[in-house]
């Protein structure tokens, strides 16, 4: 079976300690079903875009959420063709988090990424060809992944160390496969895309899916420069994997720490879950007042006709009724002066 060779360094174990940290407390954040769609509603946006920019697609953040919105927009059709695959990449593996990687699983991943952009004789099909990976810059060859008769086998070996290797930290575990998918070149194209689905699947088969709210893409395309750097750092270093791993899980630990700082700033006290009793449903107006109360910090009835403008003030006031009967929100004041507040807040 395929084994990595690496260092557990200081630097990996603080961050690992700091991806646990983030991951209890957004894991157990109690949020409304308003803000859990929402934190997965972004994420998705946000893979899906940075995915495919580090890839050279010329969407911005704003158009790809208007794709998947459903929205036309003016853009080369390869490139809103590659927002929509990755988007369905990503709603695949989001439902694949149990049983084994298989051949199968892998040529799927990679028939929704180039769906309609590549020929299908080449969608969910190993190459057969030989391939070099050149510097985009200089047009040097950077890297020479495996000859194509070695590519089944290498990726055999990939798939039993995803479902067999228990002793790595999934982080760790998740790294490894992205290397070792990107390093085999399995594919004429779509590697990277298929490589960061897979390796994110590894993280959610072992319960790091962390409520669907985080994106690596974001990270990865930000600095693409650092990013392919410590890809490369692998075979300078004969195949340790210490700096790449390092880079990989100080990335994690940033987009983890990044969500947690966020939820803390709008979660609700946990007494306030309790007499809940979990999530409730609310209609699209008690989410809008609740976001509002969010950000203002109450709601009051002058604010009717800006937030409600097409809505009578009596399902408004009723809206508020039952919000305040489920026990979300509590009344200040009286007649005309009368505030909403969030309980426990």
């Amino acid at each position: 079976m395929y084994s990595p060779t690496f260092t557990i360094t200081n630097k990996i174990l603080r961050n690992i300690g700091a991806i646990e940290a983030a991951r209890e407390i957004i894991e157990n954040a109690p949020l409304l079903p308003y803000w859990e769609k929402k934190f997965q509603d972004e994420a998705m946006v946000r893979t899906t875009h940075y995915g495919t920019h580090i890839e050279g697609n010329e969407l911005s953040l704003l158009q790809v959420q208007k794709v998947l919105d459903g929205k036309q927009i003016v853009a080369r059709e390869r490139d809103v063709q590659e927002v929509i695959n990755y988007r369905k990449v990503i709603e695949y593996i989001e439902k694949k988090k149990d049983g084994d990687v298989d051949e199968d699983l892998v040529f799927r991943l990679h028939a929704l990424a180039v769906s309609k952009v590549l020929e299908d004789t080449s969608a969910g099909k190993y190459r057969k060809k030989e391939v070099v990976i050149r510097n985009s810059i200089t047009g040097e060859v950077s890297f020479k992944p495996p000859l194509a008769v070695e590519v089944p086998w290498q990726m055999g070996d990939l798939m039993q160390f995803i479902n067999t290797e228990k002793e790595v930290h999934p982080v760790l575990r998740a790294g490894i496969v992205h290397y070792e998918f990107v390093r085999i070149h399995p594919f004429l194209d779509g590697n990277g895309r298929v490589g960061r689905a897979l390796s994110t699947l590894v993280m959610f088969r072992d319960g790091y899916d962390i409520r669907n709210f985080f994106s690596l893409e974001e990270h990865f395309d930000n600095n693409p420069n650092e990013y392919y750097e410590a890809l490369q750092s692998v075979a300078r270093q004969k195949g340790n994997q210490t700096d790449w791993l390092t880079y990989f899980v100080e990335c994690v630990s940033a987009e983890l720490s990044k969500i947690k700082e966020r939820i803390e700033r709008i979660s609700i006290d946990s007494n306030f879950k309790k007499k809940l009793g979990g999530q409730i449903m609310l209609n699209e107006r008690q989410l809008k007042v609740i976001e509002y109360i969010q950000e203002v910090g109450y709601f009051e009835n002058s604010f009717f006709e800006n937030v409600f403008p097409m809505v009578s003030e009596d399902t408004v006031l009723r809206d508020l009724q039952d919000l305040v009967k489920k026990g979300i929100l509590k009344k200040q004041g009286k007649t005309k002066g009368v505030k909403y507040l969030l309980v426990g807040r």
